[in-house]
């Protein structure tokens, strides 16, 4: 094993020579290293999701500046966004499942396989979902919402988004690619440059700055496009230069480790579906409510999707280490990954929590200040308590996330698809209707709702990882 001293990524010298699964026991992590090699893995995933979630951020902070209902509708029209290309990024933990296994085995010139398959299906899938979705977007939104404002500003930001659903298809398979065969660098390299060029780009087209027009939420949109596309350019650089030797663009996939990839994929797809569905009803539930409350409502989401975030990066680490120890035939050592990984990370999700116990207002405030000070007033008070709520959970929602991306690392996908949805759509949903628009309770009941909801999934991941069938799962 060498190093590639440009990127500082381990390079094995003869990975286009089939290894023994013997051979493949060398690749194991050191009992005494484990630790390390988490945080070894995690942080590269990590720095690159918090790129993305700065860039989130910093998206809502400048829309912010544009009024309420430019807020309300970027936040539903990213969730809308989020629904449509949901139906392709559970491509992305099929095909870490799948490349980790082959790295597992030591069948290290078949790695970059399921990563040809994941690009072949974003592009078939992808492409005609995006002219598909444009043309109903206007429908889409009006049915959403009842703000003139909203649906008029959310309609142009939504069919700006959506030109990019096969270009965060292919990213995402990228994604599950590095993490499963251990070269996150290249991950956190290349979001943190699309992170970059989004945020540029925004500045420059939301505001109008250096001669460019001032083109508001249009201008958030096509910035999130360009930079997506321009990520996909770098990812597939990354692969030509790192992955050929692993079959990248060898050839296309035969129709068996197609169906493999679909069989994989599809669970992970319906969950990733219905679970961003959620919150576009979520986001009706609350816009029953009012516009203020779905404004707060997108800023408390971003929250929370920031103080996960390193929970999903040590979860995709865990994946990884689950997923290779099957291919070695270790079930054993693959169920203790799990439970590592938390144990090595569980700080940092206490870390996370504390800003929003203990300094709510003004982290609030960062997000839905104005020079109006009456309506950040308004915005604080309906805020303050929700956010508090968010920190209580995020400790368990930590482990929630790691035992979830472990299972969907050993292909256990149907098994989160039926907790997730389950949960989500026969608990969550019904219930914050029925606070919501029916009994008119106002936004703290329905964040506690989302607690709950999200405490009893964790606890449905902790007795699946436990009765272990995963274990018999075949990749």
């Amino acid at each position: 094993m060498t190093v590639n001293h440009r990127a500082g990524i381990p390079l094995n010298e003869n990975i286009a020579t089939p290894m023994t699964a013997d051979a493949a026991i060398t690749l194991k992590p050191a009992p005494g290293h484990r630790t390390r090699e988490v945080w070894v893995l995690a942080l590269p995933i990590i720095g690159a999701m918090a790129s993305q979630n700065v860039l989130n951020l910093v998206d809502t902070a400048m829309v912010s500046r544009i009024g309420p209902s430019a807020l309300a509708a970027v936040g539903l029209g990213s969730f809308i966004n989020f629904m449509s290309f949901s139906a392709i990024t559970g491509l992305s933990a099929a095909v870490q499942a799948l490349a980790a296994r082959r790295y597992g085995e030591g069948r290290l010139q078949e790695t970059a396989i399921p990563l040809n398959g994941g690009i072949l299906l974003s592009l078939v899938i992808g492409v005609p979902l995006s002219a598909l979705l444009i043309l109903a977007a206007p429908w889409i939104f009006a049915r959403l919402n009842h703000d003139p404002a909203v649906v008029s500003q959310g309609t142009v930001y939504l069919q700006c988004r959506l030109l990019g659903i096969a270009a965060i298809g292919i990213n995402f398979s990228f994604r599950g690619y590095w993490s499963a065969v251990k070269k996150t660098v290249l991950y956190l390299c290349t979001l943190f440059g699309i992170c970059c060029l989004n945020i540029l780009l925004d500045w420059l087209l939301i505001f109008g700055k250096l001669g460019f027009p001032a083109l508001g939420v249009r201008g958030a949109g096509l910035a999130s496009v360009i930079s997506a596309g321009c990520g996909t350019l770098a990812y597939c650089g990354f692969g030509w230069r790192f992955a050929r030797g692993a079959g990248f663009f060898a050839g296309l996939p035969d129709r068996r480790q197609l169906l493999e990839l679909l069989r994989l994929a599809l669970p992970t797809c319906l969950q990733q579906l219905l679970y961003s569905a959620g919150f576009v009803v979520l986001f009706w539930i609350v816009g029953q409510i009012g516009t203020a409350e779905l404004a707060v409502s997108n800023v408390l989401v971003n929250i929370t999707l920031t103080a996960v975030l390193p929970a999903l990066g040590f979860g995709l680490a865990s994946a990884t280490f689950c997923g290779q120890a099957l291919g070695r035939g270790e079930a054993e050592d693959a169920y203790r990954w799990a439970w590592d990984v938390y144990k090595a990370s569980w700080w940092v999700y206490a870390a996370m929590a504390l800003p929003m116990l203990l300094l709510t207002g003004p982290v609030l405030e960062v997000f839905v200040g104005s020079k109006d000070a009456s309506a950040t007033a308004h915005l604080l008070e309906i805020g303050e308590l929700p956010l508090r709520l968010i920190g209580a959970g995020v400790v368990l929602d930590g482990l929630g996330f790691i035992l979830m991306q472990s299972l969907l690392g050993v292909g256990a996908s149907r098994a989160v698809m039926l907790v997730s949805v389950g949960l989500q759509w026969g608990l969550f949903l019904p219930l914050a209707y029925l606070a919501g628009p029916v009994l008119m309770l106002g936004l703290l009941p329905i964040w506690g709702l989302m607690l709950a909801y999200r405490a009893a999934q964790t606890l449905s991941f902790v007795a699946v990882w436990r009765a272990r069938r995963w274990a018999r799962a075949a990749v």
